[in-house]
């Protein structure tokens, strides 16, 4: 298991975040702020004190690259979970990625990757 941290979760599905929140508890880990908007998670990504994202890819009607600019310009390592069919910006081709429909293996497996 790697070491524990706190994650930002950007995502707009409430049945999907509490499945994040669950498999990040089971794994030892925490959410320091849960989000389901770009701009509150602007708001949350300024404040800090977390160690790292989970960035659904579509929030809504809004794509999530510009907390994935904002994270990347902070040093903070950044996760996308994405349906697929999504293009990741060359700029964040780096990023581990993770699929939906997600298990506790997958999770902890881009989490390692971080």
């Amino acid at each position: 298991m790697s070491e524990p941290k706190t994650f930002l979760v950007a995502e707009d599905e409430a049945m999907i975040a509490m499945l994040i929140e669950d498999f990040l508890d089971m794994l030892g880990h925490g959410i320091a702020a849960m989000v389901s908007s770009v701009s509150d998670g602007l708001a949350i990504i300024a404040k800090g004190g977390f160690d790292a994202a989970i960035l659904d890819v579509n929030l809504g009607r809004e794509k999530c690259w510009p907390l994935a600019d904002a994270l990347r310009d902070a040093g903070v390592p950044y996760i996308f979970a994405t349906g697929g069919g999504d293009e990741i910006p060359a700029i964040h081709a780096g990023a581990p990625t993770l699929s939906k429909p997600y298990t506790m293996v997958s999770l902890e497996s881009v989490i390692a990757a971080l």
